[in-house]
């Protein structure tokens, strides 16, 4: 399974989607975003193909958009995904 995770140092979800992860021994890539934060959104948008605002963090497994913390959180518990 391959786990990519784009992130902001500041966001408190991303640090609960990351703890969550860690807590799950999920190997994944984190893709901090700091420093490049607009021109990144806007590629996340544009790839993922998300409207409106792209918000932090992007959770990334197998190549098929996720989403952010909760979208992460609501598929675990529903079995969508497995760790």
């Amino acid at each position: 399974m391959n786990v990519e995770i784009y992130t902001l140092d500041y966001c408190p979800f991303c640090k609960r989607a990351l703890a969550f992860l860690n807590d799950h021994n999920v190997n994944f890539t984190q893709i901090k975003i700091d420093g490049n934060e607009e021109e990144m959104r806007k590629k996340l948008g544009e790839k993922y193909c998300i409207e409106g605002d792209v918000t932090v963090p992007q959770i990334i497994i197998d190549g098929s958009r996720i989403g952010g913390y909760t979208d992460l959180i609501s598929a675990y518990e529903n079995g969508k995904i497995k760790f």
